[in-house]
């Protein structure tokens, strides 16, 4: 029984220390990508549709992230469970789509003047932040909820919930903001 018990606390020290290091190694990953002063050719035009494909991902996971607010409000866990993977599979597949994105193409100026440039900056830079930052506690709290460790999944869910949320949201704003400067 012991043996099986230290078995669980080492692997889950495992799992936290690679939470960290991916919570660390993507936003600077992404960084690099963006200000990088060369872009990779990936000789297609196919890269301009992502920054599209990326909002309809952003607008299901936070129909996702509502879903399951509402589920476990409900009791129902399982359904919880579900909408929660849903957006959390939806948040991977667009973090890949977007790192591909800036790896190829360039970033895309935004043309608004007056007080519509203010709200977009303001959007775009708390977007910008919250999303670097909100990977390390939704990686632990879908840990915690993945394993059943409720006790600790609501504790850490009481910051991720609301940044992602916040940062789903927002990334459709600033899209829908900037997509008329798009240029492809």
């Amino acid at each position: 029984m012991q043996a099986k018990q230290n078995s669980l606390l080492e692997n889950e020290k495992k799992v936290k220390g690679w939470i960290i290091a991916i919570s660390v190694i993507i936003p600077v990953a992404v960084a690099v990508l963006i200000f990088m002063p060369s872009k990779i050719d990936l000789g297609a035009e196919w890269v301009y549709f992502l920054p599209h494909l990326n909002a309809v991902m952003n607008s299901a996971a936070t129909l996702a992230l509502i879903a399951g607010l509402i589920f476990i409000k409900r009791g129902n866990i399982p359904y919880h469970r579900a909408s929660m993977t849903v957006a959390f599979v939806l948040g991977a597949i667009f973090l890949v789509s977007y790192v591909v994105y800036h790896a190829a193409a360039e970033s895309t100026s935004f043309g608004g003047v007056g007080a519509i440039r203010s709200i977009y900056y303001f959007l775009l830079l708390t977007h910008i932040v919250l999303a670097a930052v909100a990977l390390f506690p939704i990686l632990f709290a879908y840990f915690y909820g993945y394993t059943d460790q409720r006790a600790k999944h609501r504790k850490v869910v009481k910051f991720a919930y609301p940044i992602w949320l916040y940062v789903t949201v927002t990334g459709v704003i600033v899209y829908l903001m900037i997509s008329p400067y798009y240029v492809h």
